[in-house]
């Protein structure tokens, strides 16, 4: 096959990819990914070894072992936008002989878990709670950008939920893809909330905030609570676990998302203090990647 060209595979002069600063031994095959950037220290301070540190705008990375595996820590910043570069250099930093830019003949595949933070809408879910995502559902259209051959939607979810929230143009149709099963399985604990997540382009209106402007739908978090599919019902906003699962599916790669709900929009309750909530969750993480993650 014909080289990659050089404005859609940007090298930097030193030979790492272009945002994350990274060449392809420093990173692991399982990669923790955290949007806040002070949070990869929150991650790495776990870490019995720190073999790497590289950073470049809200892209933060801590590559180390933790009880004998290797593990990556990596911000994303904030948004499926930022979803975008960062799956799509971290696969080709895999799959990709930066060299030759050409594809490599055996393509690995990267286990990818969020952990995050997000806003619950059922006031049954209290501040604290771990939230993990069976299926991301997407309000921002990032994976309509893409080619699925694949078609690794979950079949009827976008129409049915389409149907009932009575969602209309000019906003781009919303799309749900499955996470992981096998991490999933790994990462399933006692009291965990499970379901659908909304990832939203936007953290006001959005999400149905308003301070000055008015969001276009008041009624969309009572219309996401009361919506079902399959036995699932959405549980939380977030903004990134769409992007995150779309390009994971098309890639072929793992990818879940596990937060802790520090708001809950029913009640109107926020966590102040959610770090030691965040901590107990990367905790829970790295254990279970390390002892049972084959």
């Amino acid at each position: 096959m014909d080289p990659i060209s050089h404005t859609d595979l940007i090298l930097n002069p030193d030979g790492s990819i272009y945002h994350l600063h990274l060449v392809p031994d420093e990173i692991a095959e399982t990669v923790i990914l955290v949007g806040d950037p002070g949070r990869v220290q929150q991650v790495s301070a776990h870490f019995d070894r720190v073999d790497t540190e590289k950073s470049n705008r809200e892209f933060v990375t801590c590559t180390g072992v933790y009880h004998g595996k290797r593990i990556t820590a990596l911000s994303t910043g904030i948004g499926t936008d930022n979803i975008d570069i960062v799956l799509n250099e971290l696969d080709a930093l895999v799959n990709v002989d930066l060299a030759s830019r050409t594809l490599k003949p055996d393509q690995k595949r990267l286990s990818l878990i969020r952990i995050g933070t997000s806003g619950a809408i059922h006031a049954d879910i209290a501040p604290g709670a771990t939230i993990v995502t069976s299926v991301a559902g997407g309000f921002d259209g990032l994976y309509h950008f893409y080619r699925d051959d694949a078609k690794v939607t979950v079949p009827g979810l976008a129409k049915s939920f389409m149907g009932f929230a009575g969602w209309t143009s000019p906003r781009a149709d919303p799309y749900f893809i499955r996470g992981s099963e096998r991490l999933g399985s790994l990462l399933s604990g006692e009291g965990q909330v499970t379901g659908i997540t909304i990832s939203t382009p936007g953290f006001y209106g959005p999400q149905v905030r308003s301070i000055r402007l008015t969001a276009v739908d008041p009624l969309m978090i009572q219309k996401l609570g009361s919506f079902t599919f399959e036995g699932m019902r959405i549980n939380n906003f977030e903004m990134e676990s769409s992007a995150l699962y779309a390009l994971s599916a098309l890639l072929g790669h793992d990818a879940i998302t596990l937060c802790v709900a520090i708001a809950n929009r029913a009640s109107r309750e926020f966590l102040d203090n959610y770090t030691p909530a965040v901590d107990d969750l990367i905790g829970m993480v790295l254990d279970k990647i390390t002892l049972h993650d084959d």
